[in-house]
């Protein structure tokens, strides 16, 4: 019995094995002829973008920490195309560029803007690429408010406020601010300045001194960027791709892997949008904000 029973399982088995090779085979032939895939074997290189005014860092954030994961991936270029925003969103992404270095290179190619906090994210990078017409630079932090008294009396309206301090409502829009206010305002400017230089010195591996003397807020193009120790190399994106293969030893082509979108319905994709730009507007232009933002765009 046990005779009769041993071809069977022979055939059973070389039939098990032909079904693997061909299983293979096909996945092969529809990941390499499938126009949205990339090669099964191609080395890969991760791309996140920032683009217009930092006021979160979750998105970014978490698309960065998903490439630093992915053992596949050999190194991220960071593509940054503005002119900053938020002191704490900047810091953040900031500290898991910096993190990230650590595991893989990052590589960052500057567009058309990367000023102030655009740039403040960028100095940890391994390296920085930017256009030789790129704006960059913009060392340095503002706040601003909107000041209402005028019109609100105008139009006889008046706010009163119960504080529990004599600073609760600094920079209200319906008071100027008192000399005291100034100082304290001050000492805050001063203190998130002196956060931004010391970033950018530990990042570029400059003298505090040296990025202090750049620290005024005055913009760059990327080429005089580049002579005061800030940027790296002068080239477009393509050429960030260039360099970050020399970075990690990738020979021929590479593969460009970008962050997936979201698969939520076109409606909902455009009220958020929405939202999101009245929100900017709003937060930017008629409120009170700390900002490593370049303001002149």
């Amino acid at each position: 019995m046990a005779k009769k029973s041993r071809p069977l399982l022979i055939v059973l088995t070389i039939l098990l094995v032909v079904a693997i090779v061909l299983g293979g085979i096909l996945l092969l032939v529809l990941h390499f002829f499938n126009p949205s895939s990339t090669g099964l074997f191609e080395e890969k290189i991760g791309v996140v973008s920032i683009t217009g005014t930092i006021s979160s860092s979750e998105k970014i954030s978490s698309e960065l920490v998903k490439f630093a994961k992915d053992d596949s991936i050999r190194a991220i270029i960071l593509r940054i195309n503005s002119p900053g925003g938020g002191v704490g969103a900047s810091q953040e992404i900031y500290r898991e560029v910096q993190k990230i270095t650590l595991q893989k290179p990052v590589v960052v190619s500057m567009g058309s803007v990367a000023a102030s906090g655009g740039y403040y994210v960028a100095a940890p990078a391994t390296k920085i690429v930017s256009n030789p017409g790129t704006i960059t630079g913009s060392i340095g932090v503002f706040i601003q408010f909107v000041r209402l008294e005028e019109l609100l009396n105008k139009i006889g309206v008046d706010l009163e406020i119960v504080k529990s301090g004599e600073f609760k409502d600094m920079g209200s829009p319906d008071r100027k601010l008192t000399q005291r206010d100034r100082e304290i305002l001050d000492a805050l400017i001063k203190d998130l300045q002196g956060q931004f230089v010391t970033a950018v010195a530990s990042g570029r591996n400059l003298s505090v001194e040296k990025v202090q003397e750049i620290a005024d807020g005055r913009i760059f193009s990327g080429a005089r960027a580049k002579d005061l120790g800030l940027v790296d190399f002068m080239g477009n994106f393509q050429d960030a791709v260039e360099i970050t293969k020399k970075i990690v030893g990738i020979k021929g082509d590479v593969a460009l892997v970008y962050p997936k979108k979201s698969t939520g319905k076109l409606w909902n994709l455009f009220l958020k949008s929405s939202v999101r730009n009245i929100v900017g507007v709003l937060t930017e232009k008629g409120g009170s904000s700390v900002e490593y933002r370049w303001d002149g765009l």
